[in-house]
């Protein structure tokens, strides 16, 4: 039919008829924070280049997760910054370490809440890189052992999901068999399975304390440019024992999600990087935008190409304007 008889105005002339038209629906179930845990006690230290965000000690961190619990938002992913770093990553997986103390306190005071925890080694290198290295390369297999370590020490603390981020080669396989080898099978992985080396995350490198000493990542996360490698990625993660995949950054590469979407028939998780994240807050903080409607439409975009978890620094702030 063509117009006058088809009017496509005619379901958006009201709030109602929009809401009963609408395709994508963006709700506080889809929703994960970020937190930044680090040492100390009474530790709330804003993050200059990420307005609203900050790091939290352990005892501060609790109450932050009892505010995002109730706010209906589902699950958080923790970021450790430990009091000191070393050439292996020393921190990353010890017993009594920022990250996995966090963890045991979050399931303790806030059970409910889905403690997600990220796998990698870049906050507690002294160097930076998110694995073990040889000379100045960063060695694929002795980093691959320290992960699944890591992750071990995660899960023994309560971890419901471990999300390497690293990059290395066969990952995800360790990791599943280390958890399952010590009984927990039960354990999610959350793989950062096409994570590019990106311009966008360099705010997070503040938070977290993680910027490279020296050269950059492109030697292990993936090249922007390219779309087909990110499927083999996911391909392979899914074959090793990943539950679900991820694609970071989430808008540069709604077109990696989309395909994703069509080819795997997995939940897909894709992360709002911090980037992403201030470039929005610091338009609105000058007046050029709407901050709080970019910053929904921009989810919306994520939800749309096909993610049904979305890390983002903007939940709080969202959850209190969504419907659960």
């Amino acid at each position: 039919m063509s117009f006058p008889r088809t009017r496509l105005r005619r379901l958006r002339r009201s709030g109602a008829l929009r809401a009963l038209a609408r395709e994508t629906r963006l709700a506080r179930e889809d929703l994960v924070l970020p937190l930044f845990v680090v040492e100390g006690t009474g530790v709330r230290d804003p993050v200059a280049s990420m307005p609203g965000v900050h790091r939290h000690s352990v005892d501060r961190l609790v109450e932050e997760a009892k505010a995002v619990r109730d706010l209906g938002i589902p699950a958080v992913i923790l970021f450790g910054i430990p009091a000191r770093k070393d050439a292996r990553g020393s921190g990353a997986d010890a017993a009594d370490g920022v990250v996995q103390r966090a963890v045991e306190a979050l399931k303790a005071r806030v059970p409910e809440l889905c403690v997600i925890t990220d796998v990698c080694l870049c906050e507690y290198t002294d160097h930076g890189h998110c694995g073990v290295l040889d000379g100045e390369r960063v060695a694929n297999d002795a980093s691959v052992a320290r992960l699944a370590e890591t992750a071990l020490s995660h899960a023994r603390a309560g971890a419901d999901v471990v999300a390497p981020s690293d990059m290395m080669d066969g990952r995800v396989g360790a990791i599943r068999t280390a958890l399952d080898d010590h009984g927990f099978e039960e354990v999610v992985i959350l793989a950062y399975a096409a994570k590019y080396a990106s311009a966008y995350y360099g705010p997070f490198r503040e938070a977290a304390e993680s910027a490279p000493a020296f050269g950059d990542r492109r030697a292990y996360q993936m090249d922007p440019p390219n779309r087909r490698e990110a499927l083999r990625e996911m391909e392979l993660d899914l074959e090793e024992g990943a539950d679900v995949l991820m694609v970071k950054p989430a808008l540069p590469y709604l077109d990696v999600l989309a395909e994703a979407r069509r080819r795997f028939d997995v939940p897909l998780a894709a992360y709002h990087v911090s980037g992403e994240y201030a470039m929005i807050q610091a338009a609105a903080e000058r007046g050029w935008i709407d901050g709080p409607r970019a910053m929904e439409e921009a989810l919306v975009a994520i939800k749309r190409a096909g993610a049904d978890w979305i890390l983002t620094y903007a939940a709080p702030a969202l959850a209190r304007t969504l419907a659960a």
